[in-house]
């Protein structure tokens, strides 16, 4: 008995070892389970060896001889007893040991192939995902190449990710603070878009006062500072590369574009005063004028049929401390009346292409009032005048007009590879003024410029400007 006993306890002294373990994984969430192992057989083994060791035991007992030393006589009334002890045995074992459920997984050796290294799992542990196997090492994200081990991952496609990694790279950031884009209620991304430039940012930002250049109209970034203006505009650092400041450096642009109306036969045979001005000095004139149709909210050019006393920059200003100007001089000239137009009056700091669309505008006004143009209705004015605004903006973009991109404080520094990038953002730029002229919603110059520009396709600049001498209006 004490043989049999003590090879129990050495049977019983077996260390459970790790269990294996697999993962069934969703898009967003992961599911971790463990099977059961090997320790169960072992259990069942042991329990078998405890009925054995107990039947045989007494099968010894029955069998030894009595005080006299003889041996029992009765074998059946012995087999009865046994069969009575093996079947107590029996249920005293089943009901401290009951049978364990069979593990949810039993692979073959050699059918547990990892997906990532492509070599057996074997008895390791591992993970069931994606529709199939892997090494807990081998499960790794495609952006960081690390192992994932949270409970929940991301996927793209077929690409695991890190719910960190895969927002990292597929959440949408604010432009302008660069945190990640808030979802509304809904628990939707919710952002705002320019809709030629494609800034993305919060819709707060809306609300926030955060500044707009004055001339391409994008936010401005968190970690960007705009130059201010001394009428508190915002002008962006690319357009403030070929801005223009005062109205010396606005001569040559200006005779330029007296030369193309030349060239398109539409000689301007007056000279016409030029001024750059504040845009206090812009708004004073504009309330001088007796007649004439202005874009709002801002106008940024007005061409003067009346004597006034204007003030204008007479030296470019400085950009000093904190980003703002300094140092602009101002002078005051009276504009006496020779002819139908007094002066042309443009908004200084802009971009050399808008400044230069804005001059095309109003010597447009110029032409009619000197060639006997009257009483116009605005869409017809303003319209023809922003489409020779949109030609001329169209000529300087197609001649790659930025090669001639007017000198700025900085410019003759620059390196080539930076009047390079300055090109190419000074040709986006007027494009986008381009775009501003199209898709203008108002009656005057919108649609003004849409029923204009048809007329100019179909039948030509000259034949439409007859055209409205005769009638009045556009052909159709």
């Amino acid at each position: 008995m004490m043989k049999w006993l003590s090879k129990l306890f050495k049977g019983s002294s077996h260390k459970v070892s790790d269990g294996h373990y697999s993962g069934a994984f969703g898009d967003d969430n992961v599911i971790w389970h463990v099977p059961s192992n090997s320790m169960d057989g072992q259990l069942r083994n042991e329990d078998e060896e405890l009925d054995h060791a107990i039947a045989l035991s007494l099968s010894e007992e029955l069998t030894k001889p009595d005080a006299s030393g003889s041996s029992l006589q009765e074998p059946e009334e012995n087999d009865e007893e046994l069969a009575r002890a093996l079947e107590a045995s029996l249920k005293m074992g089943s009901q401290q040991n009951p049978p364990s459920q069979p593990p949810p997984y039993s692979y073959p050796r050699g059918y547990r192939i990892c997906a990532g290294c492509n070599h057996e799992i074997g008895y390791g542990r591992f993970l069931s995902c994606m529709g199939t196997l892997w090494h807990p090492d081998c499960f790794c994200c495609v952006a960081c190449g690390l192992p994932i081990r949270e409970h929940e991952f991301s996927m793209s496609g077929n690409d695991p990710y890190h719910k960190s990694c895969y927002k990292e790279l597929h959440h949408p950031k604010c432009d302008v603070c660069h945190q990640f884009i808030p979802t509304n209620r809904a628990g939707l991304i919710e952002y705002r878009a320019h809709p030629f430039w494609g800034q993305r940012y919060c819709p707060s930002h809306e609300h926030d006062e955060t500044p707009r250049c004055c001339s391409c109209e994008r936010m401005e970034p968190r970690d960007v500072q705009y130059i201010s203006l001394d009428d508190g505009r915002k002008l962006c650092l690319e357009c403030l590369d070929s801005s223009i400041m005062d109205t010396g450096e606005c001569q040559p642009l200006y005779h330029e574009i007296r030369d193309y109306y030349e060239g398109m036969i539409m000689k301007l045979d007056q000279q016409i005063p030029m001024l750059l001005v504040e845009r206090q000095a812009l708004n004073e004139a504009m309330e001088g004028e007796k007649d004439g149709h202005h874009h709002m909210p801002e106008t940024r050019g007005l061409c003067l049929s009346e004597e006034q006393t204007v003030s204008s920059i007479l030296r470019r200003p400085k950009i000093g401390a904190g980003n703002r100007i300094t140092g602009m001089r101002t002078g005051s000239q009276k504009l006496t009346r020779r002819c139908e137009v007094t002066a042309i009056l443009i908004l200084y700091g802009l971009p050399r292409l808008l400044t230069g669309s804005i001059l095309a505008h109003e010597l447009m006004h110029g032409w009619l009032r000197l060639n006997g143009f009257r009483n116009l209705s605005p869409a017809v004015e303003e319209g023809i005048c922003q489409v020779l605004s949109h030609m001329w903006l169209e000529s300087e973009v197609m001649a790659g007009s930025s090669s001639n991109v007017a000198s700025t404080s900085t410019g003759a520094s620059s390196s080539s590879s930076k009047k390079a990038n300055r090109s190419q953002f000074e040709k986006k730029l007027g494009e986008f003024f381009m775009h501003q002229i199209s898709a203008d919603t108002s009656p005057a110059y919108g649609e003004g410029f849409r029923l204009g520009n048809a007329a100019v396709v179909q039948y030509g600049l000259r034949r439409t400007l007859d055209h409205i001498r005769l009638t009045g209006n556009f052909p159709l």
